[in-house]
């Protein structure tokens, strides 16, 4: 079997030893000590999900991915956009309508990020961590290349999560197998080895929910403006009406 080095990994600065504590620009009044947990947390940098191995304040729930805590002033030649020199900000873009979107997962930037000055490109710290040519676990016999930013990467579904989505993507050099680039950044904030996040709620349900929330109250206002005894009238009959429909449905499928 024909066997392939492992890719290099992103230079980073290198972390103190492991239990060490470090003074966070970003949280000055209380020092951040290394601690490796298997529940999540959300990141107080780059606001991702993240498992595992953290920096985390003992004073409050301030907590940073160790990539994010240790995330450089600069990106020179970065094997994602090697064009430009890429700067980080703390701060996430602002002036548009939505969260900008980051140009390697897909996901919105709402944090830490690394930015280009001379075009549009930005990436979490996490998907600076990744690189053209990668191993996955779930995948280890063959290596995965970094598909062109041009090519869909919603034609094909992904050997990970099984679904098609935005962002770049992976694909292995000698079978079909492709990878999501969110998908790939799970075994470096943990959640490959600790579990996924919870998924979002989708936009119909909390609109459905909503709807029903808006018609409760309606009925509640309503019913307090009529009268206790109109009111006590006004729900039973409603209750009554779905009944009876409850009862042609029964009947009718019999």
């Amino acid at each position: 079997m024909k066997r392939f080095s492992s890719p290099a990994k992103i230079g980073f600065p290198s972390s103190p030893e492991i239990g060490e504590e470090i003074t966070h620009y970003s949280h000055s009044k209380h020092p951040l000590k290394e601690i490796t947990l298997t529940e999540l947390f959300v990141c107080a940098g780059c606001k991702e999900y993240g498992a595992g191995k953290r920096y985390a304040c003992q004073n409050c729930d301030f907590q940073l991915h160790h990539f994010c805590a240790f995330s450089p002033p600069l990106l020179k030649n970065h094997p994602l956009h090697g064009q430009h020199h890429l700067v980080f900000h703390s701060k996430p873009k602002t002036g548009g309508i939505s969260w900008p979107r980051c140009d390697v997962c897909g996901k919105s930037s709402r944090g830490f990020s690394f930015r280009c000055r001379a075009c549009n490109f930005q990436m979490h710290p996490c998907c600076a961590m990744l690189s053209t040519d990668i191993s996955f676990p779930s995948h280890p016999a063959h290596p995965l290349k970094l598909l062109p930013a041009a090519m869909n990467s919603t034609a094909s579904n992904c050997g990970a999560c099984n679904k098609r989505r935005s962002g770049r993507m992976y694909r292995c050099t000698v079978c079909e197998y492709h990878l999501h680039a969110v998908c790939a950044k799970t075994s470096i904030n943990g959640l490959q080895e600790n579990g996924p996040p919870p998924e979002k709620p989708s936009a119909l349900g909390t609109v459905a929910r909503l709807a029903s929330q808006v018609v409760i109250e309606f009925i509640g206002g309503l019913v307090e403006g009529l009268g206790e005894g109109v009111g006590e009238v006004l729900v039973q009959n409603i209750a009554r009406g779905r009944c009876i429909s409850r009862r042609r449905r029964t009947t009718t499928q019999e």
